[in-house]
Parts: structure tokens; sequence; C-alpha cells
């Protein structure tokens, strides 16, 4: 019988059959799952599966539109916080290949029932319109996606495919003589924060740059009297820090030790380069702010204490961040040529009253910013704890301590950031299987 035959006689029977051009297909693939790095959550591995609806024909110069649904996201909203209502927003990317291979933004809106704990993600669909421009077969394929949650604070987790995809549409393009021309994007659907297209990451390392403190050669004295001089300009260093999660895997920067002479001690300045790092979040006004344990050598041991303000302006999340200089005073401990190079580096977020500390430790041996040619004062440095500025361990160790954050060891860190992470920051852990028997361990 011919498909008017049967939408005749269905019709007649009281039931109504739409003759569509739309095709639709069922994919599933390994996803991982990267909660940002403020979370302090491990990554996802979970299984997405989308259903992607697109015209099984068109003609050259048509502007189709795509949707992509989610039938079953990686992971479920763990059992820490219910979701609000329209606070989930999804974004991605769909690979189109054969006669067309520009990428298909796709955008959602941010449209979804409240979600309780330990229950599914609710997605809204994803829509994309592409030009087609050749004759062919075009085939899409579902891609990286993120997701946005915007309460209590503004995070994002992006999740990416860990195995080859298949297509899920295709779609026969004939030529109809239109005119050429390429791909738009975007999505159809408005509201709320959004990433572009979730296939990019936050990173969280960047290059070091320029000093802000300006450089200097040298930085030595001569002789215990300092011949009248006053200032002790360091020499600017590079240096790669090793960070503790949920900080950045790495920060690169240029630094510079500067001193001033002050009766028998000297006034620290230490500087950073433009843009060390990229914010962890988007962070109110005096949300996060910089310290350093300052490494002594030579004739003098232990370390020196220095910290910056707090940011005097909110932070964009993902958006370079510029750290303060960060002062403190140094008593020398010692008599003679004590060196003074860059030492832990600590980031002090805070917010709701709850603090994550996130200790970065200098990767290998520092150089040396700075030579003072000392002398020795009471209650001063060399690996003391007699208020010379040392910090209270008094120790020179770069071998990932966790000097200056309150935490004696790397599983009360982690608790910590999990605590704060979790609770204050949950947009970034509503994507992630909460792993509570794991994480209880650490806690001992």
């Amino acid at each position: 019988m011919s498909a008017a035959g049967v939408a005749l006689m269905l019709g007649g029977a009281g039931i109504v059959l739409a003759a569509s051009p739309a095709q639709a297909a069922e994919v599933s693939y390994r996803t991982e799952c990267i909660p940002p790095p403020i979370s302090g959550l491990p990554p996802v591995q979970g299984t997405t599966k989308v259903e992607i609806t697109a015209p099984a024909e068109a003609k050259v110069g048509d502007e189709v539109e795509v949707v992509w649904k989610f039938v079953e996201a990686a992971s479920k909203n763990p059992d820490i916080l219910d979701l609000e209502k329209d606070t989930v927003k999804p974004t991605g990317t769909l690979k189109a290949a054969g006669a067309q291979t520009a990428d298909i933004a796709m955008e959602g809106s941010r449209t979804n029932p409240p979600i309780p704990k330990n229950s599914p993600m609710k997605l809204s669909d994803m829509k994309g319109k592409v030009k087609l421009t050749k004759a062919g077969e075009v085939t899409l394929t579902p891609d990286a996606y993120n997701i946005n949650v915007s309460k209590p604070m503004s995070t994002d987790t992006k999740c990416t495919p860990k195995e080859t995809v298949k297509a899920g549409a295709t779609i026969k393009v004939s030529d109809g003589g239109g005119t050429s021309g390429g791909t738009s994007s975007g999505g159809t659907t408005s509201g709320g924060t959004t990433t572009s297209g979730g296939t990019t990451t936050s990173g969280g390392t960047t290059s070091g740059g320029t000093s802000s403190g300006g450089t200097t050669s040298g930085g030595t004295t001569s002789g215990g009297g300092d011949g009248g001089r006053s200032d002790f300009p360091g020499k600017e260093v590079a240096v790669t820090f090793a960070c503790k999660s949920p900080g950045p895997a790495n920060i690169n920067s240029k630094v510079t030790i500067n001193a001033k002479k002050n009766g028998g001690s000297y006034d620290l300045v230490v500087k950073t380069a433009k843009g060390v790092m990229n914010s962890p979040a988007a962070l109110p006004a005096g949300a996060l702010k910089p310290s350093m344990a300052v490494l002594l050598g030579g004739v003098d041991k232990g370390t020196v204490p220095v910290t910056g303000p707090a940011n005097k302006d909110p932070l964009e999340q993902g958006k370079p961040v510029d750290l303060p200089d960060m002062t403190g005073t140094y008593k020398p401990g010692a008599s003679g040529k004590s060196t003074l190079s860059p030492g832990t580096l600590t980031i002090d977020v805070t917010l709701g009253g709850q603090k994550i500390s996130i200790p970065c430790t200098v990767k290998g041996s520092a150089a040396v910013s700075l030579e003072l040619d000392t002398a020795a004062q009471p209650g001063g440095a060399s690996g003391g704890d007699s208020g010379g500025g040392t910090t209270s361990g008094g120790s020179a160790s770069t071998s990932g301590g966790l000097a200056q954050t309150g935490a004696e060891d790397n599983g009360a860190l982690r608790a910590l950031a999990l605590v704060a992470g979790t609770v204050i920051l949950l947009g970034g852990a509503v994507f992630t299987f909460t792993p509570w028997r794991r994480l209880s361990g650490t806690r001992h």
C-alpha cells in the first residue's frame, strides 16, 4: 500500500500522521566530563546518549535547523544539593563531514525542571542552523558539549568524547542551483551565561609574559654597610608552579623579588607576571588573595612570608588574573651573602565564610632573584621561628609541602576543597558521580 493510502486510512480512523522530511537517530558514546578546577572533584567517565534530528533531504542554498536531544547525560546530579528550576544550560558542537565540513555550534535554553539530588540530569534540547553549500551527503556527528549552571554561582563542566562517535544523521543535499555561502552557527534560544560550544577548556595555565615590576640585573650588594644604599632591585626569574587540586595543574610566571632597607631588616616586594593565571570561577571582589613563602639561601635559611591584597574587582571565569604585589619583611638571621628565591605560591579563595587554599609549589629549583649582603639581627631567620619573617615550619623545601595552607597533608587539603568547593561552588560539581566512600577515606 502506498504511503498516501496509509495516511488516508489512518486519517479516516481519527489518527493524524504528519509527513515530515526530518529524521532522528540515537547515538551513544563514552564521555569524560571535567568539573571546573575550583570544585576539586575528579573527572567523571560516563555514557552520553543523544538523538540528532535533521532533514533527510535538502537543496544547495537551504538553511536547515538541526536539533540535539539529550536522551541521557553522562552523569547524575550527586547527592549534595537540589538544583533549582531553569539554572542549567547546555552548549555543544556538532561535527559535519562529507559535502560539508564546518562545525555547527549548538545551543540549548536555560530551561530545566527542578533536579533533585542523586537523580538524572535534565538538559534542554540544543539547536543550531547550517547553510548547505555543496551537493552530496552531509553527516552530522555529536562532539563535545558544555554544561553551565548559574546558581549558586556560574560554573562550567566540559564533556568530551572518549571514543570515535558514530554519525547521528545524514542529509542528502541535491544541486538546487542555490548560491553558495558559509555555514552559520549559533543556537536559536537565549538565556543566562553561555560558553562557546563546549569545545574549549579554561586551562588554568598561562605563559610567563613580562613582569609587572620591571627588571634590573644584579641586585647584589657589597659590604655589610650597603654603601649607603636603601633600594635593592631583584632579577626577573622564570618559575613553573605545580598546583594542588582544585587549582590549575601549572602556573608559569616571571617573578621578581625587590627589597628596601629598613633598619637592620628589609621590606620585600614580590611581583609576578601579568595574567599569571586564569580565574577558576566567577568570583566577587575580595574573594581571591595570593601569598608566597620566599626561600632563603646562602648564609641564611628558612622562608619569608609575603602576602598580597584581595582582588579589588570581580573576576570573570576563565579570564586572566593579575596577582597584586605581595609584601613582607625579611629580618636576616646570619651575616654574609643571603639569597632570595621564589617559593610556594598559595592562592586563597574565600566565599561565604569558607576558604579554599590552593598551594602551588616550585617545580625543580627556582633561580635566585636577589642577593643581599646581610648582617644578623636578633630574632632573625636562619630557620628559626622567632619573628624574623620565617614561616612556622622554618623549612625551605620546595618538594610539595603545604606551607601557608593550614593543611597538614594532601588528604586534609582535598577534604577542605571538597567541602567548600562542592557546597559553595556546587555549580561545577553537579555533573559528577559523587565518590563519597572514596572521599571519606581521605579525611582520616
